[in-house]
């Protein structure tokens, strides 16, 4: 099957409902064997392959841009399974019943009202965060001891959407580098029960939402540029610098335009609105520091 007539690496984000069972890089690898040749492709924030939900996956020049992705507010459904633990804190883990009994609901609130602001988190052990230049969950899978430390991530909100006396439905608002699988354990030592994340939706990253997000199964050589996000997306947080013709070439070679009065990290934008480079901006002149080739015409 031929590709479509996209003349050079594609340029741009595609937000892809991921499905459980599929690790990120599978979702990865899917879309490069889409896309045309030279096209390099990326994701911007690993979901577990129990996990669903958006995963943005970078093309091109936009893989650049993956870490501004990455540190956008996130928002998830999470299920926590009470009265049980498990070796990776989800279902694809063993499981160890607790036999303890359940907790109430207003026991349930008062303990999540702890999760919320800055708190001290440590990541699970069957996870992708290094370790002596290892990943920690190759260690794990080895039998290899995980010493992970605390580290400080940000939950914004946590809500109770369901509660049968066996299993919490939450929706959790948090920062990057969050691990809701820790948020589940450390739920269940808090309430003496035991618990882990039995299922988890991502339906948010940043501007990305579930809403918007694509099938997989609906990505082939030919639909995959009309599902291509614009670049400028992963930054539509900073402020622009629009550019005419003249300051478009200037900022395309490196050199520093007038802004206004813009202050601060900005993105650059052409005629069209197309994002061409990120920069600092001080005292009326932005100047560039990461610059992006043009799209295929």
């Amino acid at each position: 099957m031929a590709c479509p007539p996209y003349p050079g690496p594609m340029i741009g984000l595609i937000n892809v409902n991921k499905p459980a069972g599929p690790t990120s890089h599978d979702m990865v690898a899917r879309i490069r064997r889409l896309a045309p040749r030279r096209t390099k492709v990326g994701h911007a924030g690993t979901l577990d392959p129990f996990a669903t939900g958006v995963l943005v996956v970078c093309l091109g020049a936009a893989t650049r841009l993956a870490d501004y992705v990455a540190a956008g507010a996130k928002r998830y459904e999470a299920e926590i399974t009470f009265g049980a633990t498990s070796t990776t804190d989800d279902p694809d883990g063993t499981l160890s019943e607790t036999h303890r009994p359940p907790q109430s609901a207003d026991g349930l609130r008062e303990a999540l009202a702890g999760f919320v602001g800055e708190i001290e988190q440590v990541p699970p052990s069957h996870s992708a965060v290094h370790v002596d230049g290892q990943r920690a969950y190759a260690l794990a899978r080895a039998d290899r001891p995980v010493n992970l430390p605390a580290r400080t991530v940000r939950v914004d909100a946590v809500e109770l959407l369901a509660f049968d006396g066996r299993r919490a439905r939450l929706r959790i608002d948090c920062g990057k580098g969050t691990y809701i699988r820790s948020i589940a354990r450390d739920l269940g030592v808090r309430l003496g029960c035991g618990a882990y994340c039995s299922a988890l939706r991502r339906t948010a990253v940043g501007p990305f939402t579930i809403d918007d997000a694509v099938d997989p199964d609906a990505l082939t050589r030919e639909t995959l540029a009309d599902h291509l996000h614009p670049a400028r997306q992963a930054v539509a947080h900073l402020p622009a610098v629009a550019l005419d013709a003249a300051a478009l070439e200037d900022v395309l070679h490196g050199r520093a335009v007038p802004c206004g009065d813009v202050a601060g990290e900005a993105a650059a934008l052409d005629p069209t609105g197309r994002l061409v480079a990120l920069g600092s901006a001080h005292r009326g002149r932005f100047q560039p520091s990461k610059v992006f080739p043009p799209d295929p015409a």
